[in-house]
């Protein structure tokens, strides 16, 4: 194959000859294609000979058909050998330079290609030392998250207080009309809880068991149901019962009951500390190794500026994995965007926000790779390949049909690349 690839500015310019003997390949696939869709008077459907095709319909009717099944193996080989696939991103733009019978086909592609990355101080960076230290108002604090959670509602006779639950029947109208979801029967409400609109739970404070009491409230200017918004609504509120949290009592049987794996409270509490400590350690470290790669980033330059074209791919790459990841949990777009009442514009806005700035960290990570000159063994690939088959559920083998083995090193390279940045950090 006969490459030559030019660079003009932030543009590449890669020519290169598909072989005629894979031409041949191309144009045989092609015939089998559509033959079997043939009518040609004499012969029955799909079995008209290659040489009364050619001579019917010509050769060139295949030539769309057979470069489409060349094309993209050509071109990434032709990539590959020009040595230049690290710096290309997004699709090409293609160009027919010579194409005909019994010879090699020639063809161009216009690649847009990485800016020119800078490399400012990317080792031995300062960062702030995180507290990692656990207090006891904290340990208490958690102890007392596991008692909320283990707290049984009783039934009371006196007036229901903030906090408490009551269990209501409720007839929402405007303007004396009643208005679809504004009726339910034995509701259990959480006073406090701020689930309902504001204004509504307040007035049940202070209602009593078998009370009648009628809720005045105003949507708010934004609220979901347009009709509604801004409205003025009355709720007649029937409560049937009030029921108060009963806190189980901080001894050993509540430690068992938190964790079958104490005996008494004084270990539930140790044990929690320790967690507690690991988790705070886990974010400190996090926290650290984050403002030692934003370090990195903002000493780096990008010569030109981030391209507008490499951020829209960013926002489109982590839209498809997200979409992905809610595919897998049977959620397709349509009803994300329903059960959130966003739309696919709002999707993109929200990966935009930060899609510049993980695009530069891209760059940077990639030149950092290079100027390191980082280097990945098979055996880094194979570890790679397993642990998104891990994560994605999916069996090793499989994920090698959809991860070519240039993403797997990438991927492995980025990875070195800040292991570079984070294990040279320093505190201060």
């Amino acid at each position: 194959m006969t490459v030559n690839f030019e660079q003009k500015d932030n543009k590449g310019v890669l020519t290169f000859d598909i072989p005629k003997e894979r031409v041949k390949e191309g144009l045989d696939f092609a015939f089998k294609r559509v033959k079997g869709n043939l009518s040609v008077p004499g012969f029955r459907k799909g079995k008209v000979p290659r040489q009364i095709f050619n001579n019917v319909y010509g050769e060139e009717a295949l030539y769309d058909e057979a470069l489409n099944h060349i094309l993209p193996s050509a071109y990434e080989e032709a990539l590959q050998e020009s040595g230049r696939s690290g710096d290309v991103y997004g699709q090409p733009e293609m160009d027919i330079k010579s194409i005909g019978k019994n010879q090699d086909w020639t063809m161009e592609a216009t690649l847009s290609l990485k800016p020119e990355v800078n490399l400012g101080e990317y080792k031995g960076l300062e960062v702030e030392k995180q507290e990692t230290e656990v207090t006891e108002d904290e340990v208490n604090e958690a102890i007392e998250r596991e008692r909320e959670q283990l707290a049984e509602l009783v039934l009371k006779d006196s007036a229901a207080e903030e906090g408490d639950t009551v269990v209501i029947d409720y007839s929402g109208s405007v303007d004396g009309e009643k208005f679809e979801g504004g009726t339910a029967e034995n509701h259990s409400l959480e006073l406090g809880s701020n689930s309902f609109i504001p204004g509504f739970e307040e007035q049940l404070v202070g209602a009593e068991p078998g009370a009648e009491v009628d809720v005045e409230v105003t949507f708010p200017e934004d609220y979901h149901a347009e009709d509604l918004a801004g409205k003025k609504a009355v709720f007649e509120c029937k409560v049937h019962e009030v029921k108060t949290k009963q806190l189980p009592e901080l001894d050993d049987d509540f430690a068992q009951d938190v964790d079958d794996e104490v005996e008494t409270f004084d270990e539930l509490k140790n044990k929690k500390r320790v967690q507690l400590e690991e988790a705070k350690q886990t974010q400190a470290k996090e926290m650290e190794d984050d403002e030692a790669l934003r370090q990195a980033v903002e000493n780096a330059e990008i010569v030109g500026g981030v391209p507008e074209d490499m951020v829209h791919e960013e926002i489109h790459r982590q839209m498809d994995y997200f979409l992905n990841n809610l595919s897998r949990q049977g959620i397709d777009p349509e009803l994300y965007y329903q059960i959130t009442g966003t739309s696919e514009a709002d999707l993109h806005e929200q990966f935009e926000e930060e899609a510049e700035l993980r695009t530069k960290t891209n760059l940077v990570l990639e030149a950092i790779a290079k100027a390191e000159n980082i280097e990945v063994s098979d055996a880094e690939i194979q570890e790679e390949v397993e642990s998104l088959a891990t994560q994605y559920g999916l069996p090793a083998e499989n994920v090698r049909n959809f991860v070519t083995e240039d993403m797997l090193s990438s991927d492995v390279k980025m990875k070195k690349a800040m292991s570079t940045i984070i294990d040279t950090k320093t505190q201060k």
